[in-house]
Formats: C-alpha cells, structure tokens, sequence
C-alpha cells in the first residue's frame, strides 16, 4: 500500500525541487508511533524546508510538515493505542525528523499530545505551531503579571500566523489589543479578529536615541525582533513584559540595557520547539478554552499537498496571511 508524501530532494545542482510523490511504510523513519495523519499547516520554517533548508534539513530526499494531526495506526508505546487522537508540534519534526506534509508518519510516543476534547484535527492545525507559540507568550505575559485592564497589549507581525492567533486570544481574554502591521489591506482583518487600534510598521520600524519613549504598552506578543522589539522595549509600561517569538525583522536587537534598569522591563524568550509535555498540555487546553474557533475559522485557508510549493515560497516573502490548513488527503 502506498500513500502520498510532498518529497524534498536535492539535485545534483545543488539546488531542491519538491514534488508529491508515492511512498511506502517501510522509508519512514524508525520511531514508535504511526500516524495517519488528516491535516497539516504551513509555517514559516515549513517554507524554508520546501526551500533550500535554510540549514534545518540534515539530509535528502525529506518530508516536511513541522506539524500535523491526525490518528494513531499503530504504537509500540503504551501511552498511544490505535484510534487515539494526537498533535504534533515541535521537535525538529519536519527538520531533522521526517514530518507531517504525508499521509503517514512515524514518530517518538514523546512528541506527540492526545488531541484536546473540543478541538478537531482540523482545527488543532489552523493553531498549529503558530497558535500554540501564540498562547504560550500569552501564558508567560500573565505569568508576569499581565491582566486585562493594565492597558493596550501590542502584537507585532499581527497579520501572520503568531500575530493572527495572538490578537484573537487577548482580545477574547478582555485586553485592548494594538496590531501592528505593514499591510494596510489587512486592516478590517484584523480589527474583526479583536484589534482595537492598528499600529503602522513604519511607525515602530525606526531606532530612536533616547532609549526610553513615553510608558504606552501593558505587555507585547513580538514577532519581529530587530529594531522594531529594540524599540518597543523602551516603550513599555513599568515592570511590563515583552514575548519573543519570532525573527521576522532580523536577529539583532540595536537596544540599551536602560528599560531593564529603569522600568522594569521583562523580555521573555519562548520557544515551541522543546517545551515539556506539561507546558504543552496546559497550553492546549488554554487555547480549548480562549481562542474563539470562530475567529480562527476567519483566519484559516484550506491548501493541499499539491500547493505546498508555491506556498513555501510565499511564506518566506511574507505574502502568507492567516493560518493555512493543508488537507493531506486531498
């Protein structure tokens, strides 16, 4: 029995080419779990491994797919039994480890999640590592003291997959919700998803001298990094804190130490990647009860193994709005 798999490989220019292609069990990766699996997404890392790598592919040919959902075929693990359903984010899964753009994969019983009640597969992958990366900084913002009613909470790169499933969160948790973004087209988008004031990128894009700037924001979901998280450090209320999760704007970070030292300021790092099962439970739970299945249907565009290609190229030129779903077996 075959079934189909988006293969990556490398030619013998150098360069990839990606295309469906049939495969069979027995090229899967040994592990202890198979699944099959009824839905993926598209990431920004998805799109880097369609790509050329960008340096996350160990070795050719490779399946992608950093996240799927779907329902245990077989489990060599006791925790897992056939028919159970299960999330996959993380782990270097699509990267290192053959992931979730198949309609099979086999991997380690540690990686995987029981898939939240109330949530479908569907669904777990419109959140996807985008959304669980979302509700995490949300998670770590109210763990250092963030509440509804501080004052405006700003999202950077709203318009995308974290800044997308973040502003629907906050603004379903009761926070006046700033978006930031530098797509004027994706304005009434946002505002339906719960933004209440759309912040111009070029606004925030700038490095300032003065390293602090007048106490405007209660908390910030940061996706963008670079000279827009170096300023908007020194825009923070007191003691308010910054979630980063994500490079878009560069890797650097042109700021002081002066918003620490004065203001109280908390920068907290979150990554999806590793996070410890109890972190991912209590985080798929959270996202069950306070992102709005509505809001997030709004955010969501069905694709299929077939689109992934063009997709992987859009992504990386930030052309992406939203989350993508990707029926793999379509």
């Amino acid at each position: 029995m075959t079934f189909k798999a988006l293969v990556v490989d490398k030619l013998e220019d150098g360069t990839t080419k990606a295309s469906v292609q049939d495969m069979t069990e027995d090229r899967l990766p040994e592990a202890e779990v198979l699944v099959q699996v009824a839905y993926s997404t598209v990431n920004y890392k998805d799109g880097l491994c369609i790509g050329p790598g960008g340096g996350l592919v160990r070795k050719y040919p490779h399946v992608p797919g950093i996240d799927f959902a779907g329902t245990v075929e077989a489990s060599d693990d006791p925790r897992y039994k056939p028919g159970d359903a299960v999330v996959l984010t993380g782990w270097r899964v699509g990267e290192a480890h053959w992931g979730g753009y198949a309609q099979k994969a086999r991997v380690k019983a540690d990686w995987l999640v029981p898939l939240p009640d109330g949530i479908s597969a569907r669904q777990a992958m419109a959140v996807g590592t985008a959304g669980f990366t979302a509700m995490l900084a949300v998670m770590a913002l109210e763990d250092h003291g963030l509440k509804p009613g501080n004052g405006p909470v700003l999202v950077t790169g709203a318009a995308g997959g974290v800044g997308s499933v973040a502003v629907a969160i906050l603004s379903a948790l009761g926070h006046e919700v700033a978006a930031v973004t530098g797509r004027p087209e994706t304005e009434s988008y946002l505002r339906d998803l719960g933004a209440t004031q759309i912040v111009a990128r070029e606004e925030l894009n700038e490095t300032v001298k003065r390293p602090l700037e007048s106490e405007t924001w209660a908390g910030c979901v940061d996706a963008v990094g670079g000279a827009m998280l170096a300023r908007v450090l020194g825009q923070m209320k007191y003691g308010a804190s910054v979630s980063a999760v994500g490079l878009a704007g560069g890797a650097g970070l042109p700021a002081t130490v002066v918003p620490f030292l004065l203001r109280g300021v908390n920068l907290l790092g979150i990554d999806s990647v590793l996070q410890p099962y109890e972190n991912r439970l209590r985080a798929w739970q959270r996202i069950s009860q306070d992102l709005p299945m509505d809001k997030l249907e709004a955010m969501t565009q069905p694709a299929t193994l077939a689109d992934l290609p063009q997709l992987g190229a859009d992504i990386l030129k930030g052309q992406v709005k939203g989350r993508v779903v990707v029926d793999v077996n379509a």
